[in-house]
């Protein structure tokens, strides 16, 4: 097949066409979640713009295998293996075991991913499902010498190595600078940039999750996860390798360093990073507290696919800076654009032409270092074209296999939900005006009645100076 689609390798820095190891496939691998917390929105932005670019892929022909790694255990509060465990963070903020916290967050990640439209990876693999697999690529790191043993843990030793800063030209001392500023040093380490590969009970005797080792009862470091779980479902070379830009350094670095010293050869072609979400105060992070999540859009009356369509608007490499006066505008548009194709008429027979052509200009904005916001005019420019309205209903549908905004659902929906609406608006008031008259008759008993009866149905009643109100509980 034709190799159409571009974008920017963060391992040669620059722009290039995807070539993939076996031609017509490739395959894919996402860093996926630390469930000891829900997702908030600047996490979920890389996860829209890696499902937009697999859903790309497939847009063009490509047959793709995803794989996502879920991180239940070994992520510990600094990325450069010290400090508590995120999970035993989380179940001891919520009086849970870590496995109850694992569960309960995985799920909550996943049912924000549906409502975002993010399509669930074709394999995902909890870490703990492996401890197996990376007790197998220890021990042959060590028969190797790339890793020893050192106050009870076992470390990568990156002095091994040609060249381990393999995703920057900066040195050695501006790089630790990067990792956290925080960060206490490890005596046991050889070297400032050897990582930690599995951890023994001597260091950490409050971890709940640990396991029989040729080192000792322990647990496995957070970057030989991905290693394994993307080895063990993709095999030994890899066409794409997906993160959010602060899992560059040392994530990303330490992955590289691990597998390819086992494996004695390269790895992964091709490494797709996204920036962050910034508010005014800067990077979105779950250490400042109060952080966005989908729900909490949810309850101030945004449709999460509103998000989506506000990360369409930037492009990947770009940080972009959320604020609910832009978010408000968003959902604006989104309305307008919804209605429009939504009310379109889907009689006749679309014109191939006008959609060979179209079709060719979405691809084309796609292919070019996956340009969503290009994408997203090119379905605007459809929209204005002198065409038949079923030519535009079938390319709104087309083009919302990439996109996937419900553009030619939600108005459906919608209108639906208002008419539902409607009839419960003219119910209440119904409701609240035999209220006012039991009130005035003193028949308390039947007001109080009306009030329950309305509760058990969710709506909420406020008795105010200005009259009773209500709202959904």
């Amino acid at each position: 097949m034709e190799n159409k689609v571009s974008f920017y390798n963060t391992l040669t820095k620059k722009v290039e066409r995807f070539i993939p190891n076996e031609e017509g496939k490739a395959s894919m691998y996402t860093c996926g979640p630390t469930v000891y917390h829900y997702a908030h929105i600047g996490n979920l932005r890389s996860y829209i713009m890696e499902d937009l670019l697999e859903k790309t892929l497939r847009y063009v022909g490509y047959d793709v295998k995803r794989v996502m790694n879920i991180t239940d255990v070994g992520h510990l509060s600094s990325d450069a293996d010290t400090g508590e465990d995120k999970m035993l963070k989380g179940a001891k903020r919520e009086h849970k075991t870590v496995m109850e916290i694992a569960k309960y967050y995985t799920d909550a990640f996943f049912a924000d991913c549906a409502k975002l439209n993010i399509k669930t990876p074709d394999v995902v693999e909890p870490a703990t499902n492996c401890i197996s697999e990376f007790i197998h690529m220890i021990e042959t790191l060590m028969q190797k010498e790339y890793a020893y043993e050192s106050g009870g843990n076992i470390y990568f030793d990156t002095s091994k190595l040609g060249d381990y800063y393999v995703f920057s030209s900066q040195n050695e001392k501006e790089l630790l600078v990067g990792v956290r500023d925080d960060v206490e040093e490890d005596a046991n380490k050889r070297n400032k940039s050897d990582f930690v590969l599995w951890f023994t009970k001597s260091k950490f005797d409050d971890q709940e999750l640990k396991w029989e080792s040729p080192w000792g009862v322990g647990y496995p470091g957070w970057h030989i996860e991905c290693s394994c779980i993307s080895m063990k479902h993709l095999g030994e070379q890899m066409d794409i390798h997906c993160g959010g830009v602060d899992n560059i350094f040392p994530h990303h670095t330490n992955e590289i360093a691990q597998s390819e010293a086992y494996l004695g050869h390269k790895w992964c072609n091709y490494w797709f990073h996204v920036h962050h979400l910034t508010d005014k105060s800067g990077k979105m992070s779950k250490s400042k507290g109060d952080f966005l999540t989908v729900s909490l859009l949810e309850s101030k009356g945004y449709d999460p696919i509103v998000y989506r369509f506000f990360c369409l608007q930037s492009h990947y490499r770009k940080p972009l800076e959320f604020s609910y006066e832009v978010l408000d505008n968003m959902s604006a548009a989104y309305d307008k654009l919804v209605k429009r194709v939504g009310t379109l008429d889907r009689t006749g027979t679309p014109d191939k032409e006008k959609m060979a052509s179209y079709r060719a200009k979405f691809e084309a904005a796609l292919c070019d270092d996956l340009n969503s916001s290009m994408a997203v005019t090119v379905l605007y420019d459809m929209l204005k074209d002198d065409m038949t309205e079923v030519t535009k209903y079938a390319l709104a549908e087309s083009f919302d296999e990439v996109l996937s905004l419900n553009l030619t659902t939600a108005h459906a929906i919608r209108e639906a939900e208002n008419k539902v609406d409607a009839g419960l608006k003219q119910y209440v008031l119904a409701k609240i005006e035999e209220r006012t008259a039991a009130k005035k008759e003193k028949d308390f008993a039947k007001a109080d009645a009306i009030r329950n009866e309305l509760l058990e149905k969710g709506i909420l009643l406020e008795d105010t100076r200005e009259g009773v109100k209500w709202k959904k509980a």
